[in-house]
């Protein structure tokens, strides 16, 4: 109900003339945001001296 519902109210607060944004359920679980985060940066970082 609530992926159905919001987008009905978005254009009430999207300063836009269009809003292309889906709102779907995470594919992953409640870990999908950590995840996504640990993609911002490579798998190596090198330390600084």
């Amino acid at each position: 109900r609530l992926y159905a519902a919001v987008p009905r109210l978005w254009g009430e607060w999207v300063f836009s003339d269009a809003v292309t944004t889906r709102l779907v359920p995470a594919r992953h679980g409640d870990a999908s945001g950590v995840r996504g985060a640990a993609w911002l940066w490579p798998a190596e970082i090198s330390s600084r001296p």
